[in-house]
C-alpha cells in the first residue's frame, strides 16, 4: 500500500495522542505497584506477554488464513493492552490501578518483543516470500517514538500540571476511542473490495482469539485465587489490545493494509466482548476466593 495521509500522518498522530492520554493518568507509582503486588502483576503480565502471542500463533497456524492475515493475527496478539482496557475495567468494577500498571509495563516491554514476534510470524507464514524483515533496533526506535515518548510526556504533565492532566485525560480517553473508530473505518474503506471476504475469513478467528485469551486469563486469575477486581482487570487486559498500534505498524512499518485487517476486526469485537464481561463482572458475578 502506498503511503498516504492516513498512514504517514494521521495514524502516527492518532497513536501519539492515544498514548499521551494514557500517560496523563500514570505516575511512577503505577510502575512500582507491579513490585508491590507481584502475584497479580506477574500473572497479568505472563498472560499478556506470553500467553496471548502463543495462542495467536496457534490459532493462526490452525485456521485457514492467508499468510498475510495470519501475520496480522499474530501482530495484534503481540501488542500491549490499550488504554481502553483501563476504562472498561473501571466500568466492570475491576482493579483499575492494576489495569493501568499492566498496560504501562506491557507497553514498555512490547517495544522490544513486537519486532521479534512479528519477524517470527513472517518467517513462519510467509517464508521466502516475506517482503521484508523488521530491523530490530530501528523498529524499537520507531515504536518507542509513538508509544514511550508520548507516555513520558503525559506523565511529565501529570507530575507538573496535575489539574490540567485530570481535566485533559477524560477528554483524550474518549477522543482515543473516536480515533480508533476512524482508523478502523479508514482501513476497511481502503480494503472495501475485499472486506466481506476478510470478515468471512477472519471474523470468527479474531473472535476465537479474543474469547480464548479472555477465558484463559480469567481461569488463571481464578486458580490463583485473586480477588474479583483483580480477576476482572487481568481478564480485560488480555482481551483488549492496542488496536491503534497494530494498525499503525501494519500500514507503516510493514506497508501492508491486509495485515491490518485482523487488528481492525479484533478492535471492533473486543468492545462487545469486553463490555459484556464488564457488565457481568460489575454485577458481582465473580465469586470471591475462599479463605
Amino acid at each position: 500500500m502506498e503511503a498516504n495521509l492516513l498512514t504517514s500522518v494521521f495514524l502516527p498522530l492518532a497513536l501519539f495522542i492515544v498514548m499521551m492520554g494514557m500517560g496523563l493518568t500514570l505516575t511512577v507509582k503505577d510502575f512500582l505497584r507491579v513490585v508491590e503486588t507481584p502475584k497479580a502483576a506477574v500473572i497479568g503480565l505472563a498472560a499478556q506477554l506470553l500467553l496471548l502471542p502463543l495462542v495467536g500463533f496457534a490459532i493462526a497456524a490452525l485456521a485457514p488464513l492467508s499468510p498475510e492475515l495470519a501475520v496480522g493475527l499474530v501482530l495484534i496478539s503481540a501488542c500491549p493492552g490499550g488504554p481502553t482496557s483501563n476504562l472498561i475495567t473501571f466500568l466492570g468494577k475491576g482493579d483499575v490501578a492494576l489495569s493501568i500498571s499492566l498496560t504501562a509495563v506491557s507497553s514498555l516491554v512490547t517495544v522490544f518483543t513486537i519486532p521479534r514476534v512479528v519477524n517470527l510470524a513472517m518467517a513462519t507464514f510467509l517464508g521466502e516470500t516475506a517482503p521484508l524483515e523488521l530491523p530490530f533496533w530501528g523498529t524499537v526506535a520507531q515504536i518507542a517514538a509513538v508509544t514511550l515518548v508520548p507516555v513520558t510526556l503525559g506523565m511529565v504533565l501529570h507530575a507538573t500540571l496535575p489539574r490540567f492532566a485530570r481535566w485533559a485525560s477524560g477528554g483524550i480517553k474518549w477522543l482515543s476511542l473516536g480515533f480508533l473508530v476512524l482508523i478502523i473505518a479508514g482501513v476497511l474503506l481502503r480494503e472495501r473490495a475485499n472486506v466481506i471476504s476478510f470478515f468471512a475469513q477472519v471474523g470468527s478467528v479474531t473472535l476465537g482469539l479474543n474469547l480464548a485469551t479472555m477465558a484463559l486469563g480469567f481461569a488463571i486469575a481464578t486458580l490463583a485465587r485473586l480477588s474479583q477486581p483483580r480477576t476482572t482487570a487481568i481478564t480485560l487486559e488480555v482481551g483488549i489490545q492496542n488496536g491503534t498500534l497494530a494498525i499503525t505498524l501494519a500500514t507503516t512499518l510493514l506497508n501492508n493494509s491486509t495485515m491490518a485487517i485482523p487488528a481492525a476486526i479484533y478492535s471492533l469485537l473486543m468492545f462487545a466482548t469486553g463490555g459484556l464481561f464488564a457488565a457481568w463482572a460489575g454485577r458481582g458475578a465473580i465469586a470471591a476466593p475462599k479463605p
